[in-house]
């Protein structure tokens, strides 16, 4: 795993001190290591979709407009 050297401003420091001692990770590399992968995901991009994503625009795609449509029923009426 790589190795990088950050500064980081001391409110920072600060809350990555106080989020360990309140056990909300182990110590202060997965501290880290989780808030930025967290901010990282935060940053993806729309070039990469997901299953959920292609499901919500295949739909869109599935949608007509109603005025488009030449279905005409028995009746002659249009739907």
């Amino acid at each position: 795993m790589p190795n990088i050297e950050v500064s980081l401003p001391d409110r920072v420091d600060t809350e990555i001190d106080r989020l360990v001692d309140q056990g909300e990770f182990l110590n202060r590399e997965q501290a880290i290591e989780e808030l930025l992968s967290m901010g990282m995901s935060a940053y993806e991009t729309t070039g990469t979709s997901t299953e959920d994503d292609e499901w919500v625009m295949q739909n869109v795609e599935d949608q007509q407009d109603p005025a488009m449509q030449d279905d005409v029923d028995e009746d002659g009426r249009m739907f």
